[in-house]
This record gives structure tokens, sequence and C-alpha cells, in this order.
């Protein structure tokens, strides 16, 4: 099964139309540094390494809704694929946000 992705522009375009679950999956310190914030974005901040412990025990819960589609982002995409890929396995509705922070930046600097 292939994740879905979604690219910072169209995240954007997304934003201005609806509200949006954003799972940033980096660490606290660098979350609080820099995350995305619209007033169309629920951001959480769950590390990676939580996320990763689920695949040995997925019997552990998430405060994540299993009936809302989830962003998923990371600083350039690929730690965000990898949990995406755990959540989705736990029938998680996920989308990861591709490139991560770093293309989200470059996006909204345009």
């Amino acid at each position: 099964m292939s994740l879905k992705k979604i690219t910072a522009e169209d995240f954007y375009k997304k934003l201005k139309k609806e509200k949006v679950l954003l799972l940033d999956v980096r660490a606290e310190e660098k979350y609080n540094e820099y995350h995305i914030e619209d007033s169309n974005v629920d951001s959480l901040n769950i590390n990676k390494m939580e996320i990763f412990k689920l695949e040995d025990a997925p019997s552990k819960e998430l405060t994540l809704p299993k009936n809302r589609e989830i962003v998923v982002t990371c600083t350039t995409g690929n730690s965000a694929t990898k949990c995406a890929s755990i959540l989705s396995n736990l029938d998680y509705d996920v989308v990861v946000l591709e490139g991560g922070i770093t293309a989200w930046k470059e996006y909204e600097g345009k």
C-alpha cells in the first residue's frame, strides 16, 4: 500500500479551504522553534520515537482521531513517511507532507 502524499503547494491550498490536522513528528524543541501555523491548522507534536514504538506495541493508544485525515510532517519528510506508514497500518488516515517543513518554508517564502 503506498502512502498518500501532499505537496507544500497543495497543502497551502487545502488550508485555505478546510481545517487540517497536522502531526509534526520532530523533537519538541524543533517544533517549538518553528512549526506550521494557520487558523486552519490543528497542530500536534508527537515525537517520532513515540510512533516508532507503536510498531512493537500497537495497543498503545495515541490521542489521534481515526475519523480525520492527518497530515504528517517532519524536517524533510523521511521520518514522517516512516511514521505515516506505521499509523496507516493502524488504520489512521494519513498523508505525508512531501519535503516536510523544509519544503513548506521554501514554498511559503515564494
